[in-house]
């Protein structure tokens, strides 16, 4: 059984080290066929409370849904979308090759029909995160071209305790999004799946790097044309031991054009983990110029296109008592600035997204794990914005299972 796994659920060995992860090793010719991936659903109830902030630009704590109902209950996936990946491996002309493609299927389907062949709202119940060749050597590195994870923010998540449960949903109507937010837009900024032409270092006793020109993500939620590839990259040290951990650095730039005007997004990041027996501790910090909250780039302008600055991070701690349980806690908090167009003009946006998480993970089995976390979220708006502060409280329950 081959336990190096696709990137989504190697990402979760690192939240959840009690996970047994072993791939579907099939040998196929030259070839080495690997299919692993996972499934999840959670029973999540939430309740809101404090000001309405259904028109604050980027609150993820709205404070109730479109009826004003402030509870809500749902049976959806959880931050880690339920996956499947099939990877190809061999060795060519002194060359590792290999090609890599996924599918996140869902279960947080409410459409009329739930099966989505009556698409409705937001809902996207088949996605496609990755597909992408790698090719190269242990001597000089290795080179990917494709879609796959971006790499700024990208060990943000992937160190995140709520990959493998819920965290901050969309917010109180929008239970029937593919997926929830975990820590994302509390804490950091998604990385979001990219086509990429990357490099990648050899490892050097810990100490790795990577390189990538990445297309830009245009969205209706930022309506941006760029005119140019992105440049991300980051450089980490990762060491054994009886204190273990790593630390990362990454950053990323793009040039932004909307209808109105352009600017450029400049962003920083820097992270660690550190394991010492039971005890895990995370702790990591971002800030960028035009990057925006929550999805990178959105709201990272005002009207006039000068550039909004955010920043924030989380810290989390973690310790695997005697049954085998995983015990989390964590806080993130992330900011956006407003400029002098914004508080001139009123401009309705959020000035921070915070979360307090508290989640329970065990292990049923070496593949199945139990989870139940508590999340609490809460949304400030401007202070020249005249509504008081949402908040959002979610219950989860539910299970991951990996194969």
């Amino acid at each position: 059984m081959n336990k190096k796994l696709g990137l989504a659920v190697a990402g979760a060995v690192m939240a959840l080290s009690s996970a047994a992860q072993a791939g579907i090793t099939i040998p196929a010719g030259d070839w080495t066929l690997d299919v692993s991936g996972n499934v999840n659903a959670y029973y999540i109830n939430t309740t809101a409370s404090g000001g309405n902030h259904s028109g604050v630009a980027g609150s993820l704590a709205t404070g109730r849904d479109a009826t004003g109902d402030r509870t809500a209950n749902g049976i959806n996936t959880g931050l880690l979308p339920s996956w499947i990946g099939f990877t190809g491996k061999t060795r060519q002309n002194d060359l590792d090759v290999s090609w890599t493609i996924s599918f996140q299927p869902s279960v947080s389907e409410n459409t009329v029909t739930g099966d989505g062949a009556v698409p409705g709202g937001v809902t996207n119940t088949f996605l496609n995160r990755q597909t992408f060749l790698t090719f190269g050597d242990a001597s000089w590195g290795s080179i990917k071209l494709g879609k796959d994870l971006g790499v700024f923010a990208s060990d943000a998540i992937l160190n995140d305790m709520t990959l493998l449960g819920v965290g901050a949903g969309s917010n109180i109507s929008g239970q029937f999004y593919n997926t929830t937010l975990g820590g994302i837009g509390t804490g950091y900024v998604y990385a979001a799946w990219k086509g990429q032409i990357a490099y990648t270092t050899p490892n050097w006793n810990g100490f790795q790097a990577t390189i990538a020109l990445t297309n830009p993500n245009q969205t209706s939620l930022n309506s941006l044309y760029q005119d140019r590839l992105g440049l991300e990259g980051k450089a980490s040290y990762a060491w054994t031991g009886d204190v273990a951990g790593k630390v990362w650095a990454s950053f990323a730039n793009y040039d932004v054009t909307n209808a109105t005007n352009s600017y450029t997004v400049n962003a920083y990041d820097l992270g660690a983990n550190v394991n010492v027996g039971n005890l895990g501790v995370t702790g990591y910090v971002y800030t960028g110029k035009g990057l925006g909250t929550t999805f990178m780039n959105a709201g990272g302008a005002d009207v006039n296109g000068a550039t909004r600055r955010s920043n924030g991070g989380y810290i989390q701690g973690t310790y695997v008592i005697p049954t085998g349980t995983k015990l989390g806690l964590a806080w993130g908090i992330s900011r956006l600035d407003d400029t002098g167009t914004d508080r001139a003009t009123g401009a309705s946006i959020v000035d921070n997204n915070r979360r307090w998480t508290f989640g329970a993970y065990h292990p049923l089995t070496k593949s199945l794990n139990l989870v139940a976390e508590y999340n609490d979220i809460r949304s400030e708006a401007q202070s020249y914005v005249n509504v008081s502060d949402a908040k959002s409280r979610n219950i989860s329950l539910g299970a991951i299972l990996f194969f």
